[in-house]
């Protein structure tokens, strides 16, 4: 009797084994190489975590290592850690702006790399204080300042620098890339862009001969954001809104007809849209995207989901 149930059980025992064998690959497979220069996508979504998709952030990898985050939105620290990337190698963070979305998971990954053996400072760079929202530098000191941190244990990588010390900056830019940083391996540049009340910024990442552009979001107004992306080699641009969204949202949030006219006019060689909401989200929606982007831009075009890997050649 025990092992008629044991056998009948077995079909279910090895398909159960075959889908997680089939998972198991699936993930293998959106893992970046361990040589080369790529772009993963660690949070693909916005706010609303009823799409099921961590919210926006990104990884610069070269030769195997993540040099470069830009982001920490709901979500990114988990897939942080599901990309095999370690927070002591990460050589520069870059913040869009300041909402929750974008930032939500800094402490976790903060926390998280005490854990590991991390002595260089670790320099960020993010917007300046307007309107509600503090500067990237006061953001930080309210968040690890030891006087009045929301998470004044960790404040040793703001006052003395243990076991590393964290050294957030304000940038100030305009319509025209400004240099913030520059190191062996990569250079930075950014722009301002418009995102409502929220002072905002994209940034491009020269890399490897290689130019990576991210537009965080933004409504799309300007010369900034096509002069950053001008022929860059891989733009990821923020996908929230359609043409049939609020009037409201498409003010702060880029449609994809506005998306296609910046990718053509800065002649981008691959287009990927990540920040992916209700409005975008779906196969009709995709194929409506498609279209509105198809009127200006013709090249390589990719929906972004979570940990999805961007090969640069």
């Amino acid at each position: 009797m025990h092992l008629r149930r044991i056998y009948g059980c077995l079909p279910l025992f090895l398909a159960g084994l075959f889908l997680a064998g089939a998972f198991l690959s699936s993930a293998k497979a959106q893992s970046c190489p361990s040589h080369g220069l790529a772009v993963q996508v660690l949070g693909s979504g916005g706010p609303d975590f009823r799409d099921k998709r961590a919210s926006s952030s990104y990884l610069i990898w070269k030769e195997g290592r993540a040099l470069v985050l830009i982001d920490a939105g709901g979500g990114s620290a988990l897939r942080f850690g599901q990309s095999g990337a370690a927070m002591s190698q990460l050589q520069v963070i870059l913040l869009t702006h300041l909402h929750a979305d974008h930032t939500s998971d800094l402490p976790a990954l903060i926390h998280s790399s005490r854990f590991e053996d991390r002595k260089l400072p670790l320099p960020v760079f993010g917007p300046p204080a307007g309107q509600s929202f503090p500067s990237t530098t006061e953001f930080f000191d309210d968040l690890f300042g030891k006087a009045h941190g929301a998470w004044r244990y960790m404040s040793g990588v703001m006052d003395d620098g243990q076991p590393y010390r964290l050294e957030p900056h304000d940038v100030v830019a305009g319509d025209v890339p400004v240099q913030v940083f520059q190191n062996e391996n990569f250079t930075v540049d950014a722009v301002r862009t418009d995102h409502g009340r929220a002072p905002a910024l994209a940034w491009r990442v020269e890399i490897g001969g290689k130019r990576i552009v991210f537009s965080g979001d933004t409504g799309g107004h300007g010369e900034g954001l096509p002069r950053l992306a001008k022929d860059a080699d891989l733009f990821v641009a923020h996908n929230a809104t359609s043409r049939l969204s609020n009037p409201a949202t498409i003010a702060i949030l880029m449609p994809p007809l506005v998306i296609g006219q910046i990718a053509a006019q800065a002649h981008v060689k691959r287009l990927v849209l990540s920040h992916r909401m209700a409005d975008t989200l779906g196969k009709k929606h995709e194929a409506a995207t498609r279209a509105d982007i198809r009127e200006t831009y013709r090249g390589p075009l990719d929906f972004a989901s979570d940990l999805q890997c961007f090969v640069l050649r």
